[in-house]
């Protein structure tokens, strides 16, 4: 797991939106995330993955922007930003393996024949029933 500096990350405190009556109104427990992955000390190549990984969090000018809000404490909504900012980097970190292209099997060959001629029979099932005279 890459180590972010906490240098590195901006914390902003803003009043959060839903249900808490008064206590919405008055007291900014929300908190707002602002990473600068350009001016960050992460490595160049995994500063071009993060920014070029599709993802609504990084704005144009190469900031992971994240707004906590889900508990009605500031430090829990800290740390709950803190671990989003990591899942999304590990995400866009992430290398898939290659596929490696196979045939199918003789097996599943007969048993994708199988099922298509049970297919076929239900559905001859459903036509009319044809006279004799016909």
């Amino acid at each position: 797991m890459l180590k972010i500096a906490d240098s590195e990350i901006e914390f902003s405190a803003i009043r959060a939106s839903g249900p808490g009556g008064q206590n919405v109104n008055k007291v900014s427990t929300a908190v707002q995330l602002r990473f600068d992955v350009r001016r960050s000390s992460l490595s160049r190549e995994i500063k071009e993955r993060i920014l070029a990984y599709a993802d609504r969090r990084i704005n144009s000018e190469g900031c992971i922007v994240i707004k906590a809000q889900r508990f009605r404490s500031q430090d829990k909504n800290k740390q709950d930003a803190i671990e989003r900012l990591h899942q999304l980097v590990a995400s866009a970190t992430h290398e898939n393996r290659k596929r490696i292209a196979t045939r199918p099997g003789r097996a599943s060959r007969e048993r994708r024949l199988i099922q298509k001629k049970r297919t076929g029979d239900k559905k001859i099932g459903r036509s009319p029933v044809r006279s004799i005279d016909d």
